[in-house]
């Protein structure tokens, strides 16, 4: 598609590549210490804290520990994030080493075209601090199980777009519910539940701190203060299927 009509295009499709959520902003500044990670995006983030999940197994792991920040607004995609100006400024204000990218699961083509080209542009910003993109692959809705490769599919594209990491969140939900199909990994249809953001989870502490999922504590506190406590047996299934999908 040329880029004069995807950038036309945009304000009247953006929203279709964000989340439905209307709720506060969660927006948070940096917060713990170690290598830092800022995380962009939505609700699919925030719902039930994916970034502060991330930073409490890092954290348990008694190794590396990490230093994140979050920008995520309800039904933003990654092109309203850039128009808006504040994910940018963000950005360039601090010294990222991962910058976490996430906006729905982009599978319609315009989608995928304004999801590559957002990278893009983010990943010169990323680039001027020697940090590097990590496209997080949403999932689809509870009602479109037929989109997830093609969701995994268009972050892979956008990944080598910009020579950066993917984290394969996508996949990992299909591992998980081949593994056991009870396990529920929605809280509504679209947002994660406790053990869909968990998984997520999982996926980031294997990718970004290249540690073994398998290892990670299944019950533990966030910084902002919230108890999550993980079902054994489901953390079984949740961390083979993280394992799986990133290589361990």
């Amino acid at each position: 598609m040329p880029r004069r009509f995807m950038l036309a295009a945009m304000g009247v499709f953006a929203l279709f590549s964000g989340c439905s959520l209307a709720t506060a902003p969660a927006t948070v500044p940096v917060s713990g210490s170690g290598t830092r990670v800022l995380f962009i995006g939505n609700s699919y983030l925030y719902f039930n804290d994916i970034p502060g999940m991330v930073q409490s197994l890092a954290d348990s792991a008694k190794g590396e520990t990490l230093a994140i920040a979050v920008v995520a607004l309800p039904n933003y995609a990654l092109i309203d994030h850039w128009n808006s100006g504040s994910a940018r400024a963000t950005v360039a204000a601090g010294q990222w080493k991962w910058v976490v990218l996430q906006q729905g699961p982009s599978t319609t083509q315009l989608n995928r075209d304004t999801l590559r080209l957002a990278a893009s542009l983010f990943a010169g910003e990323i680039a001027k601090s020697k940090g590097t993109p990590a496209m997080f692959a949403a999932w689809p809705t509870s009602d479109r199980p037929q989109d997830f490769d093609r969701a995994t599919e268009s972050y892979t594209l956008a990944a080598g777009d910009v020579n950066g990491l993917l984290l394969p969140v996508a996949a990992a939900w299909v591992s998980a519910s081949k593994r056991d199909p009870s396990i529920q990994l929605y809280a509504d249809g679209l947002h994660p539940s406790v053990e869909g953001a968990y998984l997520s989870s999982l996926v980031l502490y294997a990718k970004l701190l290249g540690k073994d999922p398998r290892s990670a504590v299944t019950a533990f506190r966030t910084a902002s203060g919230r108890l999550v406590v993980i079902n054994p047996a489901v953390a079984t299934h949740l961390k083979a299927a993280a394992a799986e999908t990133t290589g361990f």
